[in-house]
């Protein structure tokens, strides 16, 4: 079955020029022009892939992407003019896969499409459950229990445990976390992963206890298994 994608794009042009693009790509493509019909549409579909402008009429791109991710997760690629550091790391924020400024290549917008699905793939074809101890994450429902509790985890936090937990011996360098939760492109400090690994052990760790992520000073940070 081919891919299905749904293009939010207010600029007609633009979305019939990348729709035409998709189907002769042999993807299925649908458009909306606003963001309320583009959530609306997202929500009641089933999507592969959406491709999300920032500046709509109506909601906005961010609160497009932010109220989706509530819902569902499908990645999402933003589409936008605006290309400054601080777009790309608000839109990365709430939820995006990845940002393609515009003008754009069409080939490489079809090649960052390419590199999510194979992600996706890497996703499903992995183990559904990970175990490290007492730590139990299931991939598919995206759920983590410790102890016999359940533990709420935000998007990132649960990509980072993940990359952990799926290479339990690993020693990883702030940069490798960086490239692997938050992609190549993100234009994001490594001291976000720093925050990151704080989020996971304030909510994973047991007081008196060894933190359940080890730091290697000057190297990074390794599982305790």
């Amino acid at each position: 079955m081919n891919k299905r994608i749904l293009i939010i794009e207010d600029e007609m042009h633009m979305a019939r020029f990348v729709e035409l693009e998709l189907r002769h790509a042999a993807f299925e493509a649908g458009v909306a022009l606003d963001g309320e019909t583009g959530l609306h549409m997202a929500a009641a579909g089933e999507w592969d892939l959406i491709l999300l402008d920032l500046m709509l009429p109506g909601l906005d791109g961010l609160t497009v992407c932010r109220r989706l991710r509530r819902l569902k997760r499908v990645p999402i690629i933003m589409l936008t003019a605006r290309d400054s550091v601080s777009d790309r790391v608000r839109g990365l924020d709430e939820g995006a896969d990845d940002y393609l400024p515009k003008p754009f290549a069409m080939e490489e917008l079809l090649a960052r499409m390419r590199v999510i699905f194979r992600r996706g793939e890497e996703w499903d074809d992995a183990e559904r459950e990970l175990v490290r101890g007492d730590l139990h994450m299931r991939l598919d429902s995206r759920s983590v229990r410790k102890g016999g509790r359940d533990i709420a985890l935000t998007r990132r936090e649960f990509e980072l445990l993940a990359a952990f937990m799926r290479h339990g011996s690993r020693v990883w360098t702030r940069e490798e976390l960086l490239d692997a939760v938050w992609g190549v492109e993100a234009v994001v400090d490594t001291n976000v992963v720093d925050v990151y690994v704080r989020y996971l052990r304030n909510k994973l760790d047991t007081p008196g206890e060894p933190s359940l992520i080890r730091t290697l000073r000057g190297i990074g940070y390794v599982l305790r298994t």
